[in-house]
């Protein structure tokens, strides 16, 4: 089962890539880059992000001090996201994520969130620089036990801007779920590393 997860998450991680590839170097998506400038967003633009990468678990803090049973320390996440300009550099946005990650007993353990997101952005050349948070709820399930509950996270990401409307670049989140449970409250913090896709509309 894992030699499958393990496969499942290097197909993934090496598409995005080959994607990239193909779109840089297509030369029908090329863009005369002469008339860039830096208001290269307006109110009132969107933008719709897909990623893909790993999830790394940093601790799971409850009574008993660090709880955590993952092996091996790594899983699988995806997003899909979709933001909204109120300004040039301010965005607010929602996203919808899933992950997955491996215990030591074979089981495995499945997170939704889904919450809404604020930030903003700087830009540099073609290079752009969003830092982001986002609050909302998230479904949990392990061995066929269910958590509804809250979730906060914080990151920051780079894309590079291929043409007009694509950019491709890297993410990185820290998450927090808590469950507030009536023995033991539990707290887990979780690290994704992720290559996006951004489409500008």
């Amino acid at each position: 089962m894992r030699k499958a997860w393990i496969i499942i998450l290097i197909v993934l991680l090496t598409g995005i890539p080959v994607l990239l590839s193909a779109q840089v170097n297509n030369p029908e998506t090329e863009t005369d880059w002469d008339d860039y400038h830096y208001e290269l967003y307006s109110p009132g633009d969107q933008s719709f992000i897909i990623s893909l990468g790993v999830v790394f678990p940093i601790a799971f803090l409850g009574k008993g001090g660090d709880i955590s049973k993952i092996d091996p320390p790594i899983g699988g996440t995806g997003s899909l996201n979709l933001n909204y300009y109120i300004t040039s550099s301010v965005f607010i946005g929602a996203e919808i994520a899933g992950m997955f990650l491996p215990v030591i007993n074979g089981e495995t353990l499945f997170i939704i969130p889904l919450g809404i997101k604020f930030g903003t952005q700087f830009i540099l050349d073609r290079f752009e620089f969003p830092i982001s948070g986002a609050i909302g709820v998230s479904w949990r399930n392990f061995q066929d036990e269910g958590y509804f509950g809250l979730y906060m996270k914080a990151g920051g990401s780079v894309f590079f801007r291929t043409t007009t409307y694509w950019a491709f670049g890297l993410s990185s989140n820290l998450y927090w779920f808590p469950e507030f449970r009536a023995d033991n409250n539990i707290h887990g913090l979780f690290l994704d590393l992720t290559l996006g896709a951004r489409y500008h509309f």
